[in-house]
């Protein structure tokens, strides 16, 4: 069973930048791809980025790539999403989620494990 508590979400102004964090627990946490989602009111949750178990490969949306990196440290157990230059569409709620293979993907339901989502408010 793996564990996973999001945080560093918050408001943000346009053009801001903001890094989430996503502590997990369980062992090994190289064992596991992780990913991040989102989902804004009234909206479906859609894939934003993910990473390889061991960081060395990684996958975008078209919409976050260039201004978003995803990154991971397995010494601590965590992952994390940087954020730059953040619009007004960026605002959703954020959630991590791991999956039980190194190999990462762009499918929320090949994702075996949830955080309760943190959320990111981006003003104009």
């Amino acid at each position: 069973q793996v564990q996973l508590v999001e945080s560093g979400g918050g408001q943000v102004q346009a053009g801001g930048s903001l890094r989430l964090s996503c502590a997990a627990s369980g062992r090994p946490f190289s064992a596991y791809a992780m990913g991040w989602f989102r989902q804004a009111p009234g909206k479906a949750r859609e894939f934003v980025a993910a990473i390889s178990g061991s960081g060395g490969s990684t996958l975008y949306a078209d919409s976050v790539k260039g201004r978003f990196t995803i990154s991971r440290d397995n010494a601590k157990t965590t992952v994390y999403l940087q954020m730059n230059s953040v619009k007004p569409e960026d605002t959703a709620v954020y959630y991590c989620a791991a999956r039980k293979y190194s190999g990462q993907t762009i499918y929320n339901l090949e994702y075996n494990y949830w955080g309760q989502g943190t959320q990111v408010t981006a003003s104009s």
